[in-house]
């Protein structure tokens, strides 16, 4: 089974903005992420079941050095990258979220 991500354009908008915020911090900060986020959703690919499910279907997957989170939907063989979201946001932002499906 080949798995395919679709990155949804709210996540893209996501990862533009945290991009840019790292990448004020400090020059490939914003590049170190972007990798990070690539491996996430490569692994996803692989394994897409690797989260739980949790409120309406989606799932989360912690990106590695960075507190962000992605959320995702399975939907047969499309992984759709509903938010790429730092850790610590309002819980409720998921519930928005999913609404607006």
């Amino acid at each position: 089974m080949t798995n395919r991500v679709i990155i949804r354009p709210e996540a893209e908008k996501d990862l533009e903005e945290t991009f840019s915020w790292y990448e004020d911090r400090r020059e490939g900060l914003g590049y170190d992420f972007l990798l990070q986020v690539d491996s996430g959703f490569e692994l996803l690919e692989r394994n897409p079941y690797i989260s739980e499910e949790g409120y309406k279907g989606s799932r989360t997957l912690l990106i590695r050095r960075f507190p962000y989170k992605i959320i995702y939907l399975i939907e047969k063989e499309i992984i759709f990258i509903l938010a790429v979201i730092h850790g610590k946001r309002n819980p409720d932002l998921l519930s928005d979220m999913m609404d607006s499906l």
